[in-house]
């Protein structure tokens, strides 16, 4: 029994069997990448078949009866199913054989999509993109269908399309960024004709046609997140080596020409600094901290452009400086993934702009502990990515490589030191105390108007109680009393 059968004898997967009673002429085939998944033994949650000798009409009758079934597309003869008893799985496609006649123009609005439950599957796998994908298994003959050799790059662990590259991706230039994706995905090569025509192809990911893209936003937002979240470096290197990063996101290529101080950054322009921060999210360094090689697609775009405002703010003087660069690269990186879409691929822009604002904060705060407050907002809000700022500063640290000796963490550690303290507050009473009073008590207090100097003496209260010098409602009045009216005072200066 081969892994697919066995694969095939799970519950949620019994409609098949019924399917074939109903209709005895039927050939299913499973197809696609779940193919590539099960020999490369991969965990996949993604089930497509093709049905060949049933009309899509009576095909979706049987669906509906067996569970939950969506026509996607009126002539694709693609069915989103969910079987029943299995409402928390992910739907399966269920496809009739298809036949595309592109217009060669690169976008899906250029497709002419028919279904014909007659075709060949010979036919339907012709029109898929790359070799590995090109393959289904005949469920009643229990045999892999492979016509253009993708078990054997699968076993040389090569990207290759199916026919001539050039015609693969003119069908559908968002195909150049799958190949790179399933690269780094399944950390293949892509063979060299392939390449070829990637490389030359790339400029036309930007095409338009009506006023709209070719190849939708939300498209490339999608691929490029895959990419970046299974491996940043190798997502890093083939999309500038491809061209796709002088396409996408060309404000990153002035990172190459913007050189760092060599006493600081012995590694190199921040373009190397950036490649080499990314490879620290694997090392061991970076695992032995956080027990973890796990990372979020904002950590992963947080810790490219965390320095991409350098470039913008370089000023040779004395030395190099770039002032306010992780305010200015927040901004730009902002401007990047608004304009990508890439919210659309589930990635919060609004927390990679905060990692990217915020990732300078030991070095503004090293010659002083940091406010407890502080530490409150940016470690302990639910709000806040607060564990992927500490993962991008640490891996920020570890690739600033000095002229001498290693990269320097005691800022680093010195705050880790003060978010274990205020951890163990936090352990004490669970979460961190409520605080004692808040800004109505304090203006009934000390009979003031609302006003900044409010949320100014909330804060210094708060700091009070996270220190452990403030534990009751009487010990902040004593000291709201005490401090308000010198407070008073001294603000208004």
């Amino acid at each position: 029994m081969t892994n697919l059968d066995r694969l095939l004898r799970q519950k949620q997967f019994s409609f098949i069997k019924r399917l074939q009673k109903k209709f005895p002429s039927a050939e299913i085939f499973l197809v696609g990448g779940i193919i590539r998944d099960t020999i490369l033994m991969r965990e996949t949650k993604d089930y497509d078949f093709v049905v060949r000798n049933v009309p899509a009409k009576r095909l979706q009758q049987f669906l509906s009866e067996e569970g939950w079934v969506d026509l996607v597309g009126k002539n694709f003869g693609v069915f989103k199913f969910i079987p029943k008893e299995f409402k928390d799985i992910e739907a399966f496609d269920i496809a009739l054989p298809r036949t595309e006649y592109a217009f060669l123009t690169g976008g899906y609005k250029d497709f002419d999509i028919q279904s014909d439950p007659k075709l060949p599957i010979a036919e339907d796998l012709k029109r898929r993109d790359f070799t590995i994908n090109a393959l289904a298994f005949d469920i009643q003959q229990k045999k892999i269908v492979d016509l253009f050799n993708g078990l054997a790059d699968i076993r040389k662990k090569i990207i290759r399309t199916v026919g001539k590259p050039t015609e693969r991706f003119k069908e559908d230039y968002s195909r150049i960024l799958r190949a790179l994706r399933f690269a780094c995905q399944l950390d293949f090569t892509i063979e060299k004709q392939t390449w070829s025509a990637l490389q030359k192809l790339i400029k036309n990911i930007n095409a338009k046609q009506d006023k709209d893209f070719i190849v939708p936003r939300e498209t490339i937002a999608k691929e490029m997140v895959k990419a970046f979240t299974f491996n940043p470096v190798c997502a890093f290197e083939l999309f500038y080596k491809s061209g796709a990063t002088k396409e996408l996101m060309p404000e990153l290529l002035k990172m190459k020409k913007c050189p760092q101080p060599r006493n600081f950054h012995s590694e190199g322009n921040v373009w190397k600094h950036t490649q080499i921060a990314l490879k620290s999210l694997r090392s061991k360094k970076f695992i032995k901290e956080f027990g973890t090689a796990e990372y979020s697609p904002e950590l992963v775009f947080g810790l490219m452009f965390h320095d991409l405002g350098k470039q913008y703010t370089i000023e040779r003087t004395d030395r190099l400086r770039y002032n306010n660069h992780d305010a200015v690269g927040a901004q730009k990186a902002r401007e990047i993934m608004e304009r990508l879409k890439l919210s659309s691929a589930g990635v919060a822009i609004d927390k990679v702009v905060w990692l990217i604002s915020r990732h300078m904060i030991v070095t503004h705060t090293k010659k002083s502990a940091m406010k407890k407050t502080t530490l409150e907002k940016y470690f302990f809000n639910p709000h806040n990515p607060g564990q992927d700022l500490m993962k991008l500063m640490h891996a920020d640290i570890e690739a600033s490589i000095p002229y001498r000796g290693k990269p320097n963490f005691s800022g680093y550690n010195r705050l880790r030191k003060e978010i274990d303290s205020l951890n163990k507050t936090a352990k004490k009473y669970k979460v961190l105390p409520k605080e004692i009073l808040d800004g109505h008590e304090i203006m009934k207090v000390l009979n003031l108007k609302p006003g900044p100097q409010i949320g100014k003496l909330k804060i210094a209260l708060r700091e009070k109680q996270l220190e452990g010098k403030i534990k009751t409602k009487q010990q902040a009045l004593t000291f709201l009393k005490k401090r308000g009216p010198r407070f008073n005072m001294t603000s208004s200066h």
